[in-house]
């Protein structure tokens, strides 16, 4: 493993050490001061679904949210990675429906929902995959409509030139402070562009995202009413009970964050202007939510941040249910 990663975590087995986890993080604040680092803050990568919250803000600001009488629990849809729980696949539907729009319409491709449970009552029922199953299906729901409200063509939302795509771009860049459109580019699992920036570029972001450091009031309502919906509505992002549920609820709220695949998540401290951007080098999604309640613990923001980063990553199991092993949090000093 090369300077640019540090050694974060670690899987035990039988007490005996089978994986070890390294990656970069980043702590910055609205200044963009960078606050705490470990690894090299200019490693640059996609932080994936954790760009989420960025790209809900257009909707939210330009109306159409308002205009299509969207809730709170659709606006925590719209930045979710979800799992296609029940109360998940009803929002879509129900939002699709809002729209007149069929589930074609999505530019996200066919999926089962993640827990084994929920896609056995998929096939016992006779369903099949669908794009309302896939995780990043209320973004897309976002996007479509966005896409309505301002009059652009509902189709080829996922091209980058899209009207829809440059709003969020031009969001981003404010956050960003710098032309978000310039960044390097490649496609996400859902379809949509995936853009990549340096550690330290997130974090900042992050940070100004968390303290809506903006110009314009309808920009800042817009990001203070994700917040609140993030806040409100934790499981939507993922699912019931999951890492970020518990973070959140953990924290009282203080603490917002968002999931990304291949070892990302990025955090948001409102009421102190923080950003938090962490990466896990091997892509692991095992270990990333137990290194970051560990740091949320360093910077003071969570009691007992052993204890919720042990819950958040779980014990290893075997087949039949019994305790095996456990994820180590190493993250240096």
């Amino acid at each position: 493993m090369n300077s640019t990663f540090v050694p974060m975590a670690e899987t035990r087995r039988g007490g005996i050490l089978e994986s070890l986890h390294h990656g970069v993080a980043v702590v910055a604040d609205a200044e963009g001061r960078i606050l705490l680092s470990w690894g090299d803050p200019s490693f640059v990568t996609f932080p994936r679904s954790s760009l989420k919250p960025f790209q809900a803000i257009p909707l939210v600001e330009s109306g159409a949210a308002d205009a299509a009488g969207l809730t709170e629990e659709h606006l925590a849809l719209a930045c979710a990675s979800h799992s296609a729980e029940d109360f998940q696949v009803a929002l879509v539907r129900g939002w699709l429906e809002r729209l007149g729009l069929a589930e074609s319409a999505l530019v996200c491709g066919p999926d089962l929902p993640r827990a084994q449970a929920d896609q056995i009552g998929v096939i016992r029922a006779g369903g099949d995959r669908s794009r309302v199953f896939h995780n990043c299906s209320g973004k897309h729901c976002g996007f479509l409509t966005l896409a309505k409200h301002i009059g652009a063509p509902v189709a080829g939302y996922d091209d980058p030139a899209h009207p829809a795509q440059r709003l969020y771009l031009e969001a981003f860049s404010e956050l960003l402070g710098e032309d978000a459109a310039r960044l390097p580019r490649g496609v996400d699992g859902c379809g949509l562009p995936a853009l990549a920036l340096p550690m330290a570029r997130m974090a900042q972001a992050a940070a100004r995202w968390a303290a809506a450091k903006v110009a314009t009031d309808q920009r800042r309502s817009a990001i203070r009413r994700l917040q609140s919906a993030i806040r409100a509505y934790p499981d939507h992002l993922s699912g019931r009970g999951s890492p970020t549920g518990q973070i959140v609820r953990a924290t009282q709220g203080r603490v917002l964050l968002k999931g990304g695949a291949e070892g990302y998540v990025v955090g948001f401290v409102p009421e102190r202007g923080l950003g938090i951007a962490v990466k896990l080098a091997d892509g692991a999604a095992r270990a990333k939510m137990g290194v970051f309640a560990a740091l949320l613990g360093r910077l003071g923001l969570l009691d007992a941040a052993e204890a919720v980063a042990a819950a958040a990553e779980g014990a290893i199991r075997d087949s039949n249910g019994h305790t095996v092993g456990e994820v180590r949090v190493t993250l240096p000093a």
